[in-house]
């Protein structure tokens, strides 16, 4: 018999050498799963390959963590978002694998960052929502906390982004042209999801009515699940992904008839549910799309965790106390009544019973104050797709308002303000109000959005129950935001403080009594200066700008939008320009902008502002006048893995939202944890990372929530902030002029003319300071003894951010799930 080939060996071969055994395990997969040799395999193959192998690893993990007894209870968490970007580095690190995975590859003449940089980023999320799920699901893992995430397995998830000339222009996003290692196809795991149709009655005896919904449309959710393996191999959990797919693939009759493409033209409206995340809502199309996919994902998962909990403990009355649902934003709100349609309907509950259950398994965590983000949607539309759970909403309103009278509160004001109906506009489903009500426990993600939580869009209804909303501020994982991206950083960490750094984010804080130590800071800066000077690298080549490494690193990374206010960074970025130009002789601090972050696609306002930006930093790198003082820079297809590579780098985090409008913010902390001030406003979690890392590291201006209500009650509040602010006034007409658009003087205008006739979000109110404190800042990097201390106090101090933090809050006080 000839020999078999060196790389054709088991996949489960054991040496008693873990490098050696991975080695072969990867040669295995490459050869009976990928179907190639070493000799023509691409960095994609070997990614797979390495994937693969890892993945058994995880599955044995996995194996162990499913033999042991029936939880007592699971958490399901519900998102349309888990922006889980790259797994291969989460996978080796919590498995303790990453050196011997270089080694192993490095035996077969791979290196470990081609195979990294070879696996697309799984763009399933738009920002921190999606990506607060992400870590979540890692901490619980990490924590052993039972737990299923469900979302939606889109084919093309966010767009790619490119820009053209500054202008955003948007691609598919192709993460599964070659499809994906780490998950599991069920095709075991399938349900039928309804809409249209119509509702029929029947009587059972007694009086008692059933109503059946008939669906005039029914579609197939398929589970696809991607296991989520904790912090050193303790437990791993899994992220189950619907995807749509018909009930018939073809309609054979049609196509034999010559009708080729209509043939398969329901097939492709069904699958579109599963094709995009966040499709474009400016048509009724785009709106009916988006709210199928939210009953879709969340029917199926409801069905899905229904069912596992009748073949564990038989009767559904005890859901509560062995499920905890967690619906992460207003999206899949429609749990309410589709949980209660599964037990009416399905399960023979009465309305009180099901009404019981359905309350007292369900949490809600709001994530926005933005009325135009608290979704509502037009009743026509649910009518007509939801036409059951319309009927249910109508009934829990009535029910609702009924108690209402019942209290004393019967003025017409107050039952429109907690009504589930809102009329004002056309009659429209409150989903942020159906939440409320469905929920046994309602959460801001930081103390700032709580309170305001319960003293703006849920008043009322917090009045009707003080006790229902709680806060838990959000966290980020740092095996992922700390381990993984900053590996430099984490070595330095271990070494002072010692190993129990990778196990307790607690121990970070032992790193304080080290930020004057000029040792330490010389360490902790020439680590920066090495990830900067990668980073300058990876600008260079997806821009074209060449950056100084030793320049102050001005970073803003977040999606575009108005209330986060990269438009006033843009404009004060002019103001600095303009001040360098008067003074070319002065000192000028060297500083270096860079932005990041995609604008919807129908957000004409978000896309003009990345253009404008594109346009400065034309203007401003292109002049002699400004060279080695000021740099722009705008990194398009901003992703997990882009943010992995800036973050580290990152010497100022801008984090400048308008105050009471950004709920809490993740990147401040990821940034802050990696040792970047923070130039802020105290809103969102701001004000809670100044507490921790304390007033002296951090850089705060304008005005606070309480200020910016106030100063919106003022009568032409623009126009006097642009008239006693001449630095202002100059910016505002060099854009708005033509200045940085001489091929079109009037491109611009847009944005000027709304700054100073609305300015919704105070940009113009709050400019004078920002720029006060911007010059603070390049005065802080003159003195690097007392910026690296503040760096290093910032690393140490943010230990409290940490989502197992988050994870063990929502354990115990909401979920009520023992952590061990």
């Amino acid at each position: 018999m000839p020999k078999a080939p060196a790389w054709a060996t088991p996949a489960r071969a054991v040496s008693g050498d873990p490098v050696i055994d991975l080695r072969e395990a990867i040669l295995a997969k490459l050869a009976y799963v990928v179907g190639k040799t070493p000799d023509i395999a691409r960095e994609r193959d070997w990614f797979a390959a390495t994937a693969l192998a890892l993945r058994d690893r995880i599955v044995d993990a996995c194996m162990a963590s499913n033999s042991e007894a029936i939880p007592n209870k699971r958490v399901y968490y519900l998102s349309l978002e888990f922006l889980i970007g790259r797994l291969l580095s989460d996978a080796m690190n919590n498995l303790g694998l990453v050196e011997t995975t270089r080694a192993a590859l490095a035996d077969l003449g791979i290196s470990l960052d081609t195979v990294e940089g070879a696996e697309p980023d799984a763009a399933l999320g738009n920002g921190g929502l999606g990506r607060l799920a992400a870590c979540f699901m890692e901490s619980m893992a990490s924590l052993s906390i039972p737990a299923i995430g469900y979302g939606i397995r889109y084919d093309h998830g966010l767009f790619r982004q490119s820009l053209e000339d500054g202008w955003q222009k948007e691609a598919p996003e192709t993460w599964l042209a070659e499809g994906n290692p780490w998950e599991f196809a069920r095709p075991d795991a399938t349900y039928t999801i309804g809409f249209g149709g119509h509702v029929t009655m029947s009587s059972i005896g007694e009086g008692v009515i059933r109503r059946h919904w008939q669906p005039a449309e029914t579609v197939r959710a398929v589970a696809h699940d991607v296991p989520v393996v904790g912090w050193r191999g303790c437990h791993v959990n899994t992220l189950r992904l619907w995807k749509a797919e018909a009930e018939s693939p073809i309609d054979l009759g049609r196509f034999n008839g010559g009708d080729h493409v209509g043939a398969v033209s329901d097939r492709s409206r069904v699958e579109a549910i599963s094709r995009v995340l966040y499709p474009s809502d400016s048509s009724d199309s785009g709106q009916e799309l988006r709210l199928r996919q939210e009953y879709f994902f969340t029917s199926a998962s409801l069905q899905d965790l229904v069912r596992r909990h009748v073949a564990e403990r038989g009767d559904l009355r005890s859901l509560p106390d062995h499920a905890a649902i967690q619906l992460n934003d207003t999206h899949p709100a429609i749990a309410v009544p589709e949980l209660m349609r599964l037990l009416l309907e399905d399960h023979g509950f009465t309305w009180e019973d099901a009404w019981h259950v359905t309350t007292n398994t369900l949490g809600y965590t709001n994530h926005t104050l933005l009325p135009e983000a608290l979704e509502t949607w037009p009743v026509g539309l649910m009518e007509r797709l939801l036409p059951r759970h319309m009927q249910i909403i109508y009934l829990i309103n009535w029910m609702h308002l009924e108690e209402q009278g019942k209290h004393g509160h019967s003025d017409a004001a107050h039952l429109a303000s907690v009504s589930l109906i809102e009329e004002t506009h056309g009659k429209r489903v409150r989903m942020g109000h159906l939440a409320f009500l469905g929920a046994r426990r309602v959460n801001g993600v930081s103390a700032l959005h709580t309170d305001l939580m319960r003293s703006t869009v849920f008043k009322d209804l917090h009045a009707l129950d003080t006790d229902k909303i709680v806060n838990k501020t959000n966290g980020i994982t740092f095996r992922r935001w700390l381990h993984n991206a900053n590996p430099e950083l984490t070595k330095l960490a271990v070494e002072i403080v010692g190993e129990r750094v990778l196990d307790d984010p607690s121990a970070l804080m032992d790193l304080a009594g080290h930020a004057e130590d000029s040792t330490f800071q010389s360490r902790y800066a020439a680590m920066r200066l090495a990830r900067k000077e990668a980073l300058a690298r990876v600008v260079a080549d997806r821009t074209g700008i060449v950056i100084d490494p030793t320049a102050l690193f001005d970073v803003q990374i977040k999606r575009i939008h108005e209330y986060k206010r990269q438009l006033l960074n843009v404009i004060e970025t002019v103001a600095l320009y303009q001040a360098i130009k008067a003074e070319p002789n002065r000192d000028w601090t060297p500083r270096v902008k860079m932005f990041g972050g995609k604008a919807a696609p129908s957000y004409v306002q978000a896309k003009l502002i990345i253009k404008l930006a594109c346009d400065v930093a034309k203007v401003v790198n292109d002049d002699p006048d400004v060279a080695g003082r000021l740099k722009v820079a705008f990194l398009p297809n901003y992703s997990v893995s882009l943010a992995e590579a800036i973050i580290p780098a990152a010497d100022l985090s801008e984090q400048i939202s308008t105050a009471g409008m950004e709920a809490s913010g993740t990147g401040n902390m990821k940034l802050a944890l990696n040792g970047a001030l923070t130039i802020g406003t105290l809103d969102g979690a701001n004000i809670e990372i100044r507490d921790h890392v304390g007033a002296d590291n951090i850089f705060i201006f304008g005005l606070d929530a309480a200020g910016v209500a106030e100063r919106m009650t003022e009568v032409n509040y623009p126009a006097k902030a642009i008239a006693a602010s001449p630095r202002l006034a100059a910016a505002l007409d060099l854009i708005g002029s033509g200045g940085f658009s001489p091929d079109d003087r009037s491109r611009f205008r847009p944005l000027v003319d709304d700054l100073r006739h609305n300015d919704r979000y105070l940009l113009t109110v709050d400019f004078d300071d920002y720029w006060r404190v911007q010059r603070e800042i390049d005065a802080a990097w003159g003195d690097p003894k007392a910026w690296w201390k503040s760096a290093i106090l910032n690393t140490s101090r943010m230990a409290w951010f940490s989502s197992d933090r988050s994870m063990r809050e929502y354990a115990e006080e909401i979920w009520r799930v023992k952590v061990a």
